[in-house]
C-alpha cells in the first residue's frame, strides 16, 4: 500500500481532495502571515512554494508528458498561468489558482464518484456466503465462490439471493427491483428463475445453482455498465477534439497578448503579462471537459438502477434522437407466452396424435409458440417421441424425422402449394378468431392445425401512448405472424402501422426502409430472433426478460424487467442527458467568453478569474448529478 493510499484511509479522503485540503491550509496560513505580518515574509513565500509543489507537481509532470506527445489539455493552461504569476511576484495568486484547481478536481472526482456509486452499489447487494444443503440434508455456510452448478442453496425469508438459479422447493414473493426495477414482488414457485441480490419474501426457497459467482446476471450487469461508462459519447469525443485544438490556440493568443501591447507601447511588460495570465485562466475550458462525462455517467447509473442497461454513452445520446420505433410482436408487444386454444385434427387423426407429432419437432425450438405446443401435449399426458435431423426453416417453421417419417410444423408458408382448399379454409377460420395457426404435416399429408393466442402485454397501450407523448408518432409492428392477427392486436394496443408475414430478412428490410424515411430508428425485440434487425437499427433495444446472454449482447439497450414502461423512461432520460450536456456547455463556454475580454481589458484580475473559472467547473459537475434523480 502506498503512502497516498494510507493517507486516504486515515483522513477518509481521496487523493485529489486531500491535495486540495492540504494546499488550502497552507495557502490560508501563508496569506495570514503575509497580511498581518505574524512571521517573516519568507515564511509566507515558503508556504506558497509548498502549495506549488503539492498542488502543481502532478499537473506539471502530466502536462509535460502530454506536450512531448504533442497533446494539449486544459491542465497545461493552468500550470503555465500559475508559473507566470510566480514569475512576476504574484505567487499568492498562482497558489490560489492551483488550490482552486485542485479543489475543482476533488469536487469533480466526488461528483463522478457519486455517479459511479449507482452501479458499484449493485456489487454490494450480492451476499458473500450461501447456505448449501448437503447430501445428508444438513446445511453448511460457505463462500459463494465455492458453489458449483447443481448445488442446492437454502434461502430463508428476508434474505438476499446469493446465486442465480431455479426454485426446486417452496413459494415466495421476491423483490427483483435491484435487477429489473420492478416495484412489486414477483411470485416464485417450482421452476421459477431467481437472481443474485434480489430479496426473498415470506417463504423459504430451495434454489438449484445455475451460474457460478462471476457469471451471475448481477455480475454481467456490472461489467456491462462499467464498459459503458468507459466508452466516450459523441459529445465527449467532440469536446476532446475541440480541447486539443483550442489549447494551443489559447497559448499562442496569450503569447501575442503579452508581447504585442508592450512592443506597440500600449502597456507595460508586467501589466501585459498579468493580463495574459488572466486570459489564460479565463480561456481554459475545464468545465467543458467535465460537462459531458459527468452527465453521461450519472445518466447511465440512473438507468441501471431503474432496470435499463445502456451499453455506452453514444447509445444513451442517440436514443433520444430517434424519430420512429419498430417493435417485434411476440414477446415484445405481447406476453410472449402463447397458449394453445384450438386443436383441429384432420379426419382419422386424434387430438393426441396431432399434438404428439407436433411436440416431437417443436421440443427442439426455443420459440414461444413451440414451447406452448410442447406444454399443451404434456398437459394431456403425451410424451413427445425423439426427432432426428431437425432443421429450422427461418420464418416458416421446422421439420425433422419422427418414427421414420418427415414431420413438418409451421406456418402455411412452410407447406407452400401442398395445401388443399379444405386446409386453407381451416386456416382462414382460425385466423378469423385471431389465432396464430401452426400446421402439422407428416410426409405428404396434413395432420391438422393448432391455433394459439398470445395476449397483449398489460399496460402496453399506455406505454405506447407515452411514446407518442414524447413526440414519436411512427410506431410500427414487425412480425412474421399472419396479417389478420397482427392488425387485430395492433388496433387493440394503438399501433396503426403493421408489416406482417415477414421473414427475418424482411424485418431488416423494413428497418432499413424506416431509416431512409426517418433518419434514426429504434428497433425493440427479444434479442434472439430479432438480433439482425436490432443491429440494423440506429439503436437496438432488447427486452431483457430474465437477462439472457443473447438479450444483453444483441442490443445497445436492454430493458431488464421485460417492461415496456422503461422505454419511454429511457428515451426521456436520453433527452434529459442531452439537455444537461447543452446546459453545461453553455455554462462552461459562457464563462470563457466573458472572462477573455474582461482579462484583455484589465477589468478583472487573476484572482477573480480563478474563482469564476473554477466555480463554473464545480457548478457543471454538481449540475450533472441531478440526473441521478431523473423521473419521467
Amino acid at each position: 500500500m502506498s503512502d497516498a493510499d494510507r493517507a486516504v484511509r486515515v483522513f477518509g479522503l481521496h487523493r485529489e481532495m486531500l491535495i486540495a485540503v492540504v494546499s488550502g491550509g497552507l495557502l490560508l496560513g501563508s496569506y495570514l502571515c503575509e497580511r498581518f505580518e505574524w512571521l517573516p515574509i519568507e515564511v509566507a513565500w515558503i508556504g506558497y512554494a509548498a502549495v506549488y509543489l503539492i498542488a502543481g507537481t502532478g499537473v506539471l509532470l502530466s502536462s509535460i508528458r502530454m506536450a512531448l506527445e504533442l497533446e494539449f489539455d486544459v491542465d497545461l493552461l493552468m500550470i503555465v498561468a500559475a508559473l507566470g504569476a510566480a514569475a512576476v511576484g504574484h505567487a499568492h495568486e498562482g497558489a490560489l489558482l492551483l488550490f482552486l484547481f485542485a479543489l475543482g478536481h476533488g469536487l469533480e472526482s466526488y461528483a463522478l464518484g457519486q455517479a459511479r456509486k449507482a452501479i458499484e452499489a449493485l456489487g454490494h447487494l450480492a451476499p458473500p456466503t450461501a447456505r448449501r444443503r448437503t447430501a445428508a440434508g444438513a446445511e453448511e455456510i460457505l463462500p459463494v465462490e465455492r458453489l458449483e452448478r447443481g448445488d442446492l442453496v437454502v434461502v430463508r425469508p428476508g434474505e438476499r439471493m446469493p446465486v442465480d438459479g431455479v426454485v426446486r422447493e417452496g413459494e415466495s414473493g421476491v423483490d427483483q427491483s435491484p435487477i429489473t426495477g420492478e416495484s412489486r414482488p414477483v411470485e416464485k414457485r417450482l421452476e421459477s428463475e431467481v437472481f443474485t441480490g434480489t430479496i426473498n419474501g415470506d417463504g423459504a426457497l430451495l434454489v438449484e445453482v445455475r451460474a457460478l459467482a462471476g457469471e451471475t446476471l448481477m455480475a454481467r450487469m456490472i461489467r456491462l455498465v462499467e464498459e459503458a461508462q468507459a466508452q466516450r459519447s459523441v459529445s465527449q469525443r467532440l469536446a476532446e477534439r475541440f480541447t486539443r485544438v483550442f489549447v494551443p490556440i489559447v497559448l499562442l493568443f496569450t503569447l501575442g497578448l503579452i508581447l504585442l501591447p508592450p512592443l506597440a507601447g500600449w502597456l507595460e511588460w508586467k501589466e501585459a503579462f498579468l493580463r495574459g495570465m488572466t486570459v489564460l485562466v479565463g480561456a481554459s475550458p475545464c468545465a467543458l471537459a467535465i460537462s459531458t462525462p459527468a452527465s453521461v455517467l450519472a445518466a447511465i447509473g440512473r438507468a441501471a438502477r431503474t432496470g435499463v442497461l445502456v451499453k455506452g454513452g453514444v447509445h444513451l445520446e442517440t436514443l433520444g434522437t430517434v424519430r420512429a420505433i419498430a417493435f417485434d410482436k411476440t414477446g415484445t408487444l405481447t406476453e410472449g407466452r402463447p397458449r394453445v386454444v384450438s386443436v383441429r385434427p384432420m379426419a382419422g387423426v386424434s387430438d393426441e396424435a396431432l399434438l404428439r407429432a407436433a411436440s416431437a419437432v417443436e421440443q427442439h425450438s426455443p420459440h414461444p409458440l413451440a414451447a406452448a405446443v410442447v406444454s399443451a401435449a404434456a398437459e394431456i399426458g403425451e410424451t413427445p417421441p425423439p426427432a432426428e435431423g431437425v432443421q429450422v426453416r427461418p420464418g416458416r417453421g421446422l421439420e425433422g424425422r419422427v418414427d421414420g417419417a418427415v414431420v413438418r410444423v409451421g406456418s402455411a408458408r412452410l407447406f407452400g402449394d401442398a395445401l388443399d382448399a379444405g386446409t386453407r379454409d381451416l386456416v382462414a377460420a382460425l385466423e378469423a378468431q385471431l389465432e396464430t395457426v401452426v400446421l402439422v404435416g407428416r410426409d405428404d399429408r396434413i395432420l391438422g392445425a393448432i391455433g394459439l393466442r398470445d395476449e397483449p402485454r398489460g399496460g402496453v397501450r399506455e406505454h405506447l401512448a407515452a411514446l407518442r407523448g414524447l413526440g414519436i408518432d411512427t410506431l410500427v409492428m414487425l412480425t412474421g405472424d399472419n396479417p389478420a392477427v397482427a392488425r387485430a392486436i395492433a388496433r387493440e394496443i394503438g399501433i396503426d402501422r403493421v408489416e406482417a408475414g415477414l421473414l427475418p430478412e424482411g424485418k431488416i428490410d423494413a428497418v432499413r426502409a424506416l431509416l431512409r424515411e426517418h433518419g434514426r430508428v429504434a428497433m425493440v425485440g427479444d434479442g434472439v430472433n430479432d438480433a439482425p434487425a436490432l443491429a440494423a437499427a440506429t439503436v437496438g433495444v432488447a427486452m431483457g426478460g430474465s437477462g439472457t446472454d443473447v438479450a444483453l449482447e444483441a442490443a445497445d439497450v436492454a430493458l431488464m424487467g421485460d417492461d415496456l414502461s422503461k422505454l419511454p423512461f429511457a428515451i426521456g432520460l436520453s433527452r434529459a442527458t442531452r439537455r444537461m450536456i447543452l446546459q453545461n456547455v453553455i455554462i462552461s463556454m459562457g464563462v470563457v467568453v466573458v472572462l477573455i475580454p474582461l482579462g484583455m481589458l484589465g477589468i478583472t484580475n487573476m484572482a477573480a478569474a480563478v474563482i469564476l473559472h473554477e466555480g463554473s467547473t464545480v457548478v457543471v459537475a454538481l449540475n450533472a448529478l441531478r440526473l441521478l434523480r431523473f423521473r419521467l
